[in-house]
């Protein structure tokens, strides 16, 4: 059977299907990153908190899952406000996820890469690292301990948390791939699991 392409997806220019297809793989490849206490942790609406829908096709196997990236905030890992990904470029949504923080706290890079933007937006202070290959992190609000062109290692300190933003008592972490946002569940693989320690 001959499947025909609407018109519309014929005259797509080349990037978006390959931005596509990269993200659709990286949508694939987070069962593999999941364990069964994430999914607990992280319950419920646990699809859309991480960001899975709407599903994207064409997952090519040749494109690898990413490496797990560590949290660029200290234990314990609280989760206020998740990702929901907009219907549209220009649609309502939550770009980014919303981590429970002290002020103060020290925030580090989640994976190697170089500074590509540390300053004010609209009041408040952003650091951005590009870890390569259409890759960027943000994280906000927090005093820059970086400058641009800065390159860090994963767990470099990059900022401490300081004030502003839309919301209280968290930072707000966010990840494009080749400038379009998606879940950051898809590099950060769940919340850890907490630990009891005995008296």
């Amino acid at each position: 059977m001959t499947v025909t392409e609407p018109s519309s997806a014929r005259s797509a220019p080349a990037s978006s299907g390959r931005r596509r297809r990269r993200i659709g793989a990286l949508v694939a490849a987070v069962p593999t990153l999941l364990v069964g206490a994430a999914l607990v942790a992280i319950s419920p609406g646990t699809a859309g908190a991480l960001g899975l829908a709407p599903a994207i096709a064409s997952t090519p196997a040749a494109v690898a899952a990413p490496v797990q990236w560590r949290w660029p905030v200290p234990p314990p890992i609280r989760v206020v406000s998740p990702f929901r990904a907009p219907a549209s470029p220009y649609a309502s949504g939550h770009r980014g996820i919303d981590i429970a923080v002290v002020p103060g706290a020290t925030i580090v890079a989640p994976e190697p890469g170089t500074v590509s933007f540390a300053g004010a937006v609209a009041g408040r202070g952003v650091v951005a690292i590009d870890h390569g290959g259409g890759i960027v992190s943000a994280i906000e609000p927090v005093d820059a301990l970086v400058a641009e062109g800065q390159a860090v290692a994963a767990g470099d300190p990059i900022g401490v948390v300081s004030s502003g933003g839309h919301c209280s008592g968290c930072v707000h972490f966010g990840v494009r791939i080749d400038g379009e946002y998606v879940s950051p569940f898809l590099f950060l693989g769940g919340i850890p699991r907490a630990v009891l320690l005995p008296f």
